[in-house]
């Protein structure tokens, strides 16, 4: 059997996960904010650092697998904080385990994404580019101006939408950048990315409502399949990139939204190199 550490394993997508992996027989280091093995938070430099010695400890020093699954959504009023969980959380956790995961001999690392990174036109580039560069100040301040300049009637809803968005593209180019690395790949500890549609966890329902209020065929977005996610159906599949089987698939990024994206944009991938 194998130990795991699933981060946002309290509730959602994450609880889901630790529970299949426990339910299989692995040794689960849950972390959150509440009710978790470990209790820390990601969204400071402290709570990381704190997290990954906590897990180390916990692990005996080596990881079979992590799965990043923290994060914050839209509704949250602080664009700044939704950077510093959703894109800089994740990124130094998983930095700090990577050697972990390299003492396993097959390390699994899976970060949850989310399709709005390519379907919501609100991404700002220029915050993006402060999240892949590091500069973890510049990214809060700049999610905050971009904040005050988005009009009053979007805010209301979804006041961080941008950045929401924003840390979601960034993580899918981060996982793409680092997974092909040689401290990745040479090593032998493969890094994909999975990005959920509407899937029914209290992160989504923050900005939409109760389940009961919801109807797929009026949903702001297409839903091909007439259904929305389930945390269960998120679980599957960051269980099957986790698996040791899972050996020949690095840096990709798996849509897991009942057809969303290809219904918005059926031909934007994949695309043709060009010269």
């Amino acid at each position: 059997m194998a130990t795991f550490a699933v981060t946002g394993s309290a509730s959602g997508m994450g609880a889901a996960t630790a529970a299949r992996l426990a339910a299989a027989g692995h040794t689960v280091i849950g972390v959150d904010l509440r009710e978790a093995q470990v209790t820390a938070d990601l969204g400071t430099a402290e709570g990381r650092a704190e997290a990954a010695d906590a897990i180390l400890r916990a692990s005996g020093g080596t990881l079979d697998g992590v799965a990043a699954i923290a994060g914050v959504g839209p509704d949250m009023q602080d664009p700044a904080a939704v950077m510093s969980i959703n894109y800089f959380g994740p990124v130094a956790l998983l930095e700090a385990l990577r050697p972990a995961l390299e003492r396993s001999g097959a390390g699994r690392a899976v970060v949850i994404g989310s399709n709005s990174a390519s379907t919501v036109p609100l991404v700002d580039d220029a915050l993006v580019d402060l999240s892949l560069s590091g500069d973890e100040q510049g990214a809060r301040a700049r999610a905050v101006e971009q904040q005050a300049a988005m009009p009053a009637e979007i805010t209301q809803i979804v006041p961080s939408i941008t950045a929401y968005a924003s840390s979601k593209l960034a993580i899918a180019r981060w996982v793409r950048r680092t997974a092909v690395t040689p401290e990745w790949a040479r090593k032998g500890v493969t890094l994909n990315a999975i990005a959920p549609g509407a899937v029914l966890t209290p992160l989504m329902l923050g900005s939409t409502g109760k389940p009961e209020d919801l109807d797929a065929d009026s949903f702001p977005t297409p839903m091909p399949l007439g259904v929305f996610g389930e945390p269960e159906d998120i679980a599957f599949w960051v269980d099957q990139f986790l698996k040791p089987e899972a050996r020949y698939s690095t840096g990709s990024i798996l849509y897991v939204d009942g057809g969303t994206d290809a219904a918005m944009r059926p031909d934007a991938y994949p695309t043709p190199m060009t010269l």
